[in-house]
């Protein structure tokens, strides 16, 4: 009897997980790819179903995705779209984002972070707080920006990231218009110095510390990344904790982002962003 209860208790969990449709945030650690986290939210909930993925079957059966690559070296919110709701993730990578990164004047790597290995160091002594807010406001609005060449983006179907790690020569992607919406400096401590950024898809934080370091006649590299907010999802008040990773715990953050999303507000599609380039469904490589 014990183990029949078992089985309809599993098998209840299993009907609500394969039942759950909509977008929900998780906070995604330090370290991991956006797919590898990806991956292990998949791997926890089929397992708290009791479904054998046998292989390949579990990528059939529980449908997920994400709606925007954040690096491996970022924190912050990840938008997962579950069902239905992956076809819901193009929405989350053509409107806007926030995030906090500090970056680091005199050295630059070739990832742009600081993950990479240094390719330039230079004097910074020069730059004061007050050319800093200077340069900024060159960064805000519509703007040009070429993409890191550690990227997601792809070249004849692999990332460049990939690429690049295998030692194969790479050409930059050309500069690609993008939107600001709004740029600030929070603080500044030689040669650190903290941002605030709000901008559209397709726009790489990366780049952007890179271009102020040149602009100001130095160099500069990230040294942390957070994505605060995607959309309507912030990180303090939507983004589920790795302990939360559950069925109960998403069915309710579902039900609290849909009345989040019908609340937001319509963005219009820029003609900046490339969706294809850095949508990633779950099984995708």
């Amino acid at each position: 009897m014990a183990g029949e209860a078992g089985g309809a208790a599993l098998g209840r969990a299993a009907d609500k997980l394969f039942s759950l449709s909509g977008l929900f945030a998780v906070r995604k650690p330090k370290g991991p790819t956006s797919a590898a986290v990806l991956n292990l939210l998949k791997e926890r909930l089929l397992a708290e179903a009791g479904v054998q993925t046998n292989g390949k079957k579990g990528n059939q059966v529980l449908k997920i995705g994400h709606g925007g690559t954040l690096d491996s070296a970022a924190t912050g919110v990840l938008v997962v779209g579950i069902g239905k709701g992956t076809k819901m993730l193009g929405t989350m990578l053509a409107g806007s984002k926030k995030y906090t990164a500090i970056g680091m004047l005199g050295k630059a790597t070739d990832t742009l972070d600081a993950t990479g290995k240094v390719t330039e160091e230079k004097p910074y002594d020069q730059v004061t707080k007050g050319d800093l807010e200077n340069v900024l406001q060159k960064f805000t609005g519509d703007i040009m920006q070429v993409p890191p060449l550690y990227s997601a983006l792809k070249k004849d179907g692999e990332r460049l990231s990939t690429l690049m790690k295998r030692g194969e020569a790479v050409e930059a992607k050309p500069a690609r218009p993008v939107r600001v919406y709004s740029l600030s400096l929070q603080q500044f401590q030689p040669p650190l110095f903290t941002l605030d950024v709000e901008c559209g898809g397709g726009f790489y934080v990366r780049s952007l510390v890179n271009d102020i370091g040149k602009a100001l006649s130095t160099c500069a590299t990230v040294q942390e990344l957070t994505r605060t907010k995607q959309g309507p999802f912030t990180l303090e008040e939507h983004a589920l904790q790795e302990d939360k990773w559950t069925i109960d715990e998403i069915a309710q953050s579902l039900e609290l982002c849909t009345a989040l999303l019908l609340g937001e507000p319509a963005r219009k599609k820029l003609k900046t962003e490339h969706p294809g380039e850095t949508t990633v469904i779950c099984g995708d490589k």
